[in-house]
């Protein structure tokens, strides 16, 4: 179904990320904390989707600490029900022979319809919603970090993401606190992952694992280049280790406390590294 609604079109394509520029060589990128979908989607969308249920929640907030210690800071602002900025613009699956969305998601973590009957978004609507919203994003992080590397001469990416404990539809069981990603080595250099491991494997009551079922999606894949000096390290992190898993997905400070100085000495990491 296409879009019609040119004046939505102009104000949504203005303000789909906030970016705060830093002073060092990382940069934090958060492609799903947003919540906005647009008005001339929304009417077309289930009530559970309108709660955007899958949405990275409180990112910008779990690392408020970020910017104070220089980092580059691009968060989206509309829901990954519109695009998800963490899939390739060509639609092709990163997890092949398993359950996954693609660029424009039809059904939630729950396998719940994000659509009512007949108004799933057509071949033309995915273009127009790639072109608007996931070339973007993508333009100003490549920006960033070709900025980045111009002036330090190497470049750091770490994108920051979290996930519902239990969902049936993606693993079994309970997923690990920490859910480190570098695309099975290829996206950073190995020193780098070693030092990460460290931090995970010295963070007291939290469990963790290095490319286990999230090894990194399209952002850590894409942009992960160590042979050229660009090194990207995607995290997962399980819901539970901060905030209500049920609606309305409130923020838990008092879990809060105990993950973000884990989250602190990742970030230190990142930033102590030289290639």
């Amino acid at each position: 179904m296409p879009l019609n609604n040119t004046d939505n079109l102009q104000k949504d394509f203005m303000d789909i990320f906030d970016f705060t520029p830093g002073t060092t060589p990382l940069l934090i990128s958060a492609p799903h904390p947003g919540t906005h979908i647009p008005d001339d989607i929304k009417p077309r969308m289930t009530d559970e989707a309108l709660r955007v249920p899958d949405t990275d929640w409180h990112i910008p907030m779990l690392y408020d600490f970020a910017p104070a210690m220089g980092a580059h800071f691009l968060a989206a602002t509309h829901s990954r029900f519109c695009i998800d900025l963490n899939r390739p613009p060509e639609n092709v699956n990163l997890y092949p022979g398993q359950d996954t969305e693609g660029l424009v998601p039809l059904r939630t973590g729950q396998s719940e319809p994000l659509y009512k009957p007949g108004q799933e978004p057509d071949d033309a609507e995915i273009a127009e919603r790639t072109q608007r919203y996931h070339a973007p994003y993508h333009a100003k992080l490549a920006e960033t970090l070709a900025a980045i590397k111009a002036e330090h001469g190497y470049a750091l990416l770490w994108d920051a993401h979290s996930i519902k404990s239990e969902l049936p539809r993606y693993f079994d069981g309970k997923l690990w606190d920490i859910n480190l990603g570098t695309n099975n080595g290829a996206s950073c250099a190995q020193r780098l992952q070693d030092d990460l491991q460290a931090v995970a494997d010295e963070a007291a009551g939290f469990t963790a694992k290095m490319n286990g079922r999230y090894i990194g999606g399209y952002i850590t894949r894409h942009y992960g280049d160590p042979a050229n000096n660009v090194h990207a390290v995607q995290l997962e992190l399980s819901w539970a280790t901060y905030m209500d898993e049920t609606y309305p997905y409130g923020y838990r400070e008092d879990l809060a406390a105990g993950i973000r100085p884990v989250l602190q000495r990742f970030i230190q990491t990142m930033l102590n590294f030289r290639p």
